[in-house]
């Protein structure tokens, strides 16, 4: 069974059975249907036309719950009489799909599980599983994100900058369960970037590239956390480099800089070092000059503190992190990291241990932890 190919048909069926006069929502439980169908009965030999195949079951799937419904005999004027047998409506709706899932009145949670189910094709029970929560639970969000954007009419224009968001959050959550979040947000953006030709997608496809491939040493044999300066770079995805720099270079040649562009430039600055002391920080601290230009984001400033650190001297990026929120997730790790450098053993011990407190996940907590209990030992020899 071809997992990949029933998942990429998926938003444009959804389509299909739009057009023809299903709302979103039950066009989209027809597919998951029709596609548990598929699951069962395909094998290892799809037919001739797997997306013909697909629109017929979904549309019976669909008829059959609209006659089930008392209020039949008012949508059952809008049904056509069903298709017969014949080619399908070549019209592809997935980026509207993409919009519609990333609605400004969805929460980002929301936005993202629908996003998952709808354009990405996995089930509610694979995304549970990889958010780690009961699937009654994911079940109540899809459904209540889809009664959200029942009324929202399928064919108005949608934001991209929104949609880049959602996934760049299923990005960011990585991978648990039997679903790995990190590769399918890649898969979707790659869709999205052969729909519809926009410099942040690009940019935001060769950031995911370029984290991604460094994936394999980001953890080590007993799965604790390996921080970028300690990873083995022959562990590094080199092809996926290559294809993220290939496509910041094409994004960044259009001359319209966005955020997801300049954090590209970043992440192929720090791929492209063969050993940590080789990286170009000067160039690094430059290109978080222009993400704080473009964004005035926290985060993007903590980040730039710490790469002032290495470029200029750990005092340089303590006096840049002095002018943050206290309360800024991380600030007192990058803080510790700082201290350390300079020599303040003391200082990054209490702020390693008050960091990992704070810590977002067990795999951050338990390597702050551990960088605690590293300087207190050395402290007490």
């Amino acid at each position: 069974m071809n997992e990949s190919l029933l998942r990429d048909l998926v938003p444009a069926v959804i389509g299909v059975l739009v057009r023809r006069g299903a709302d979103f929502a039950s066009a989209e439980d027809a597919v998951q249907e029709a596609l548990v169908e598929a699951v069962r009965g395909w094998g290892d030999e799809p037919p001739q036309d797997p997306k013909g195949w697909l629109v017929t079951v979904a549309w019976r799937k669909f008829v059959d719950a609209t006659r089930s419904e008392t209020s039949r005999r008012r949508r059952e004027e809008r049904i056509e009489s069903e298709p017969g047998p014949g080619p399908v409506e070549s019209s592809d709706d997935t980026l509207q799909l993409y919009f519609l899932c990333a609605h400004p009145s969805l929460t980002p949670a929301s936005s993202v599980a629908l996003t998952l189910r709808a354009v990405g094709g996995l089930t509610t029970r694979q995304i549970a599983q990889a958010y780690l929560v009961p699937e009654s639970t994911m079940a109540q969000r899809i459904s209540r994100a889809k009664r959200t954007v029942a009324e929202v009419r399928f064919n108005q224009p949608g934001d991209v900058a929104t949609v880049l968001r959602v996934l760049y959050l299923v990005f960011n959550e990585g991978y648990s369960g039997d679903v790995d979040l990190a590769a399918e947000a890649i898969r979707l953006t790659r869709q999205l970037a052969a729909m519809i030709s926009h410099e942040e997608v690009a940019g935001l496809l060769a950031l995911m590239l370029l984290h991604h491939a460094r994936r394999p040493a980001r953890t080590g044999p007993d799965g604790r956390l390996v921080p970028l300066v300690e990873q083995d770079r022959g562990l590094w995805d080199t092809r996926l480099i290559a294809e993220g720099v290939d496509v910041l270079q094409t994004a960044l040649a259009r001359d319209r800089l966005g955020e997801f562009q300049v954090q590209a430039a970043i992440a192929a600055l720090h791929d492209d070092a063969q050993t940590a002391e080789e990286t170009d920080w000067v160039q690094i601290v430059e290109w978080y000059d222009e993400l704080v230009r473009l964004t005035d984001s926290p985060v993007a400033r903590l980040n730039r503190a710490v790469a002032v650190g290495e470029a200029d001297g750990p005092r340089a990026g303590l006096a840049a992190l002095a002018d943050l929120d206290p309360s800024l997730p991380r600030r007192a790790a990058a803080m510790a990291y700082l201290h350390e450098r300079d020599g303040d053993l003391v200082s990054a011990a209490q702020l390693y241990a008050e960091a990992a407190q704070a810590a977002p996940n067990l795999a951050e907590r338990d390597h702050l932890t551990r960088q605690a209990a590293r300087l207190n030992a050395q402290l007490r020899s």
